[in-house]
C-alpha cells in the first residue's frame, strides 16, 4: 500500500460495518495511473492539465487480513460531505520511503530480542526499491543510518543496539518527520516500535499531533504489552495503523502484516467538485458500497487534508 496517502493538485501525469483510520496525504504533481483498474507501476506519462485528489485506502477483514480484489464501484468518497466521482482506481505497488523509529530505552530490556526479530521479519517483506532510515532513541533520538536501500545494513545496525536510558519517544517521532524531507519517494511512512511511553521529550503530545496532521507521512506503530493512546491517535490521524502486541512471540507476525498492508493499498482519485485554493482543512470520508456482503470490513484512510493556499 503505501500510504502515504496522498493528494495531488495541479498538473497530472497520466499513463496510456466500516472502521475509520487514515492514509497520509501529500499535495504535489504526481505520476498517476490510467483511469481503469490495473496493477503495477506507472507507465510512460502524458501531460494533462487536471486537478486531482489521490486517496490511498487499505481494507482489512475482522482478522486483520488484507482484502484484495475490490473494484472502483465498491468504494464511495466524500470531500467535506459531498460525494465525489471516482475517476482513478488502481493498486499501488510503487516504492516506499520509510523511517524506522526504534525504542532502545531501558524499559525495552526484556523486549529487545523479539523487537529485533520483528524488524528483521518486516524488512524481509519489503520491496527491493524501498528505502529506509533508522532512528534509535532512549534519552534522546539519533539518526544512526540515513536513507539506504541496503536492508542488511539496517538489520545489522538494529542487531547491535543495546537498551539504556530514558524514553524520548515524541522527540524521536519529530526527528523522523524532519528526516523524511530527504525522501526520494512521495509515499512516506514512519514505523515506530516502542513500549509507547515517554518520559524525556521536549516536544509535547499536542505539538506532535499538529506536526503529524500537517505532514505528509503515515505513521504505523507497534506498542508492546501496554496500549498507547498517543500512538493510536497519531497513527489514526496520519492514515496509518497502531497495533498492540500482548505476546512477544506475535511481534514478527504483526511486523509482516504491516509490510503487506504498505504494499497492498488501493488508490482512489477524483477531481473535487468544489475546488478552491483556500488553504482550508477538508474532511475526507471513504465508505464501502452498501451491497458488500460478508463480515464487516475495516477501511483505513487519512481523515482529511489541507487544500493548497495558492
Amino acid at each position: 500500500m503505501k500510504l502515504g496517502g496522498w493528494f495531488a493538485f495541479g498538473t497530472l501525469f497520466l499513463g496510456s460495518g466500516v472502521g475509520v483510520t487514515g492514509q497520509s496525504a501529500r499535495v504535489e504533481t504526481v505520476a498517476a495511473r490510467r483511469t481503469t483498474e490495473f496493477r503495477g507501476r506507472s507507465p510512460s506519462a502524458i501531460r494533462l492539465d487536471v486537478k486531482l485528489v489521490l486517496v490511498p485506502v487499505t481494507v482489512t477483514d475482522p482478522y486483520e487480513r488484507l482484502v484484495q480484489g475490490l473494484r472502483k464501484t465498491d468504494f464511495k468518497v466524500f470531500d467535506d460531505g459531498v460525494e465525489q466521482q471516482i475517476s482513478q482506481f488502481y493498486r499501488d505497488e510503487s516504492p516506499i520511503s520509510m523511517g524506522i523509529i526504534f525504542d532502545a530505552s531501558t524499559s525495552m530490556l526484556r523486549r529487545m530480542n523479539m523487537s529485533k526479530r520483528a524488524m528483521a521479519a518486516f524488512l524481509e517483506r519489503c520491496m527491493p526499491e524501498d528505502e529506509f532510515f533508522l532512528v534509535r532513541f532512549s534519552d534522546r533520538p539519533a539518526e544512526v543510518q540515513s536513507f539506504t536501500k541496503d536492508v542488511l545494513l539496517i538489520e545489522d545496525i538494529i542487531a547491535h543496539i543495546q537498551p539504556n536510558g530514558w524514553t524520548a519517544l515524541y522527540d524521536a517521532i519529530y526527528l523522523g518527520m524532519n528526516d523524511m524531507r530527504r525522501a526520494s519517494y512521495s509515499n512516506k511512512v514512519l514505523l515506530i516500535l516502542s513500549d509507547g511511553g515517554d518520559n524525556n521529550s521536549r516536544y509535547t503530545e499536542r505539538e506532535l499531533k499538529s506536526i503529524v496532521q500537517e505532514g505528509d507521512v503515515r505513521l504505523y506503530a507497534i506498542s508492546i504489552f501496554d496500549r498507547s493512546p498517543t500512538l493510536e491517535k497519531l497513527a489514526d490521524s496520519s492514515g496509518g495503523r497502531a497495533y498492540r502486541v500482548r505476546n512477544l512471540d506475535d511481534l514478527p507476525e504483526v511486523a509482516e502484516r504491516i509490510s503487506e498492508e504498505l504494499h497492498g493499498e488501493y488508490v482512489l482519485g477524483y477531481a473535487p467538485s468544489e475546488y478552491s485554493r483556500d488553504g482550508r482543512y477538508r474532511k475526507l470520508t471513504v465508505q464501502l458500497a452498501a451491497h458488500q456482503e460478508g463480515p464487516p470490513l475495516r477501511v483505513s484512510w487519512r481523515r482529511g487534508y489541507y487544500a493548497p493556499s495558492r
